[in-house]
């Protein structure tokens, strides 16, 4: 029980969750109306790419943009991003947003139209890890370890941290955790940034699954510690649904990595008051 308490206070003491939402006090902007028109932004596109950049600092910008068929494929809140990877041919929509003291404040989306792919851009060993490419790549939830309670500097399994634990099944069984399928979550790059998630109910004793389909988004970073996965459209990473609160108010939908091999996923899920838990799958 000790070890259990322990445990419980370094989740509470954890960071803060990753956000892209506009974080700034419109109050602070000056008392300046805008419309569509005033609003002052490039988007410029180059073969596979597209740099974005609010030219008016009057306004908190917010960006998002989306495939033909209205999928997001990520957003922003920065003035300025640059050479975003656009691999697949087709068309694309750049929403901005801009929030003003007077109020909010949307443009005319823009199209850019990439005219062929470039897979060169999955170069990264990572890509296929996750995705095996066009082919696809299939996850399940490992359940002789599903979850995994570590300590606020802990940043990855190659990196480590101050400690951590990894228990088995039969050591959290405290935590309600049914041990039954829990579904699939599959990746790939088959023209698009592609994720279907197969999600069995959180309802205890059920076996009913739902489907559900969309795009993602992989931000990787050189030394792998804050690689993250974005899930859009209110899709979810595949996760346990424990009988009492473990995993609600946890966000699945933007997660950072802390494991990626050839046979293992493990993710952090992150709470808005800064608690983590890890989550562990394995390739189908």
């Amino acid at each position: 029980m000790k070890r259990i308490l322990h445990i419980l206070v370094a989740i509470i003491t954890l960071g803060s969750v990753f956000s892209c939402e506009p974080v700034e006090d419109r109050n602070s902007l000056p008392a300046i109306t805008k419309t569509a028109a005033d609003l002052k932004f490039t988007v410029t596109a180059k073969s596979n790419s597209m740099t974005l950049e609010n030219l008016d600092m009057d306004v908190i910008p917010y960006w998002s943009y989306t495939d033909a068929l209205g999928n997001e494929l990520g957003h922003f809140n920065t003035n300025k991003i640059q050479d975003i990877a656009l691999p697949f041919a087709g068309t694309y929509y750049v929403n901005f947003t801009a929030y003003t003291r007077g109020g909010i404040v949307v443009a005319e989306p823009k199209k850019v139209v990439i005219s062929q792919n470039d897979l060169t851009l999955f170069s990264d060993p990572k890509w296929d890890l996750l995705t095996n490419g066009v082919n696809g790549k299939t996850w399940i939830l490992k359940m002789s370890a599903p979850m995994e309670f570590v300590g606020p500097g802990y940043i990855n399994s190659t990196v480590g941290g101050d400690w951590n634990w990894y228990p088995n099944f039969s050591d959290i069984s405290w935590a309600g955790i049914e041990d039954k399928d829990w579904g699939e979550i599959t990746f790939n790059l088959n023209g698009g940034y592609n994720v279907t998630v197969v999600q069995t109910s959180t309802e205890v004793n059920s076996s009913v699954k739902t489907t559900k389909k969309g795009t993602f988004s992989y931000n990787r970073t050189a030394d792998f510690t804050n690689d993250r996965i974005i899930l859009n459209g209110g899709l979810e990473m595949l996760h346990p649904g424990p009988a009492n609160s473990w995993s609600s108010g946890f966000s699945f939908s933007n997660v950072r990595l802390v494991e990626l091999t050839a046979t293992t996923l493990s993710y952090a899920a992150i709470r808005a008051d800064g608690q983590v838990l890890i989550y562990h799958l394995i390739a189908k």
